[in-house]
């Protein structure tokens, strides 16, 4: 199969029945029906709310999961990043359902593209409170206690621990474009010295960014996926000739 490699990002899910889960479940439709798809990524937030292999979520988000499990059974290989409000993913998407997750950044090759995949909550090391935040989640400690909740409680605390995390990123969220934008590029340029790459796609802002980076003698490509709206949606594709936008209605 030729690459043919959909992302998608911060969706923020909140039911099965808005009218960006119809819009997700529409697009997660026709992906091996309409247009080819050799994977599919989604980077992180999602859902609005997802932990660990509860089935309260695996039963409102019925169709969606459904749609995914049956690309995964065709060959498509979905890859999931954990972002801040969908945590503790293994234990159902990569052990039951044979997605890959991720919960930390990833560099691959695609076709002939070197690209570094994450969700992209880790860009700003400055913003200490998220950055205590996220780590405070993802110790063993935590995350044995949030494994181990009745699902009603486990529900009301993760439903308060989202709570948190929208409030540590909203300022960082919600910036003005150029000061998101140069905190995006700073990143980049921090991990291309490090281990350069062809493109760099992340989510976590809530804007769209497509652009050339240039690092000394050489350059990169910036994609943040953004964030889908009530106005409209956006998937980024990448193939063998280079990436393109999808708009969904």
């Amino acid at each position: 199969m030729c690459l043919a490699a959909h992302f998608v990002s911060d969706i923020h899910l909140v039911s099965g029945s808005d009218k960006n889960a119809t819009r997700f479940l529409q697009f997660l439709k026709s992906l091996g029906h309409d247009q080819e798809c050799s994977h599919l990524f989604l980077l992180g937030d999602i859902f609005d709310l997802w932990l660990s292999d509860y089935r309260y979520f695996q039963e409102v988000y019925r169709l969606i999961v459904d749609s995914i499990k049956r690309l995964v059974s065709e060959g498509v290989r979905v890859h999931y990043f954990e972002g801040n409000h969908d945590l503790y993913l293994k234990k159902f998407w990569q052990e039951q359902l044979g997605v890959q997750v991720h919960s930390s950044p990833w560099l691959t090759q695609l076709g002939p593209w070197k690209v570094r995949l994450e969700h992209g909550d880790q860009m700003d090391p400055t913003d200490i409170g998220y950055v205590f935040l996220r780590w405070f989640l993802r110790t063993p400690v935590v995350k044995l206690v949030f494994q181990s909740l009745p699902e009603g409680l486990l529900i009301k605390t993760g439903e308060r621990a989202s709570r948190m995390s929208r409030i540590y990123t909203s300022g960082y969220k919600s910036q003005d474009f150029e000061t998101a934008k140069a905190k995006m590029l700073a990143h980049g340029r921090r991990v291309f010295s490090v281990t350069p790459f062809d493109v760099l796609i992340a989510g976590h802002f809530h804007v769209h960014e497509d652009c050339q980076v240039k690092v000394g003698e050489k350059k990169f490509r910036l994609i943040n996926l953004g964030m889908w709206g009530e106005k409209g949606a956006r998937v980024f594709l990448l193939n063998e000739a280079g990436g393109r936008w999808l708009d969904l209605t």
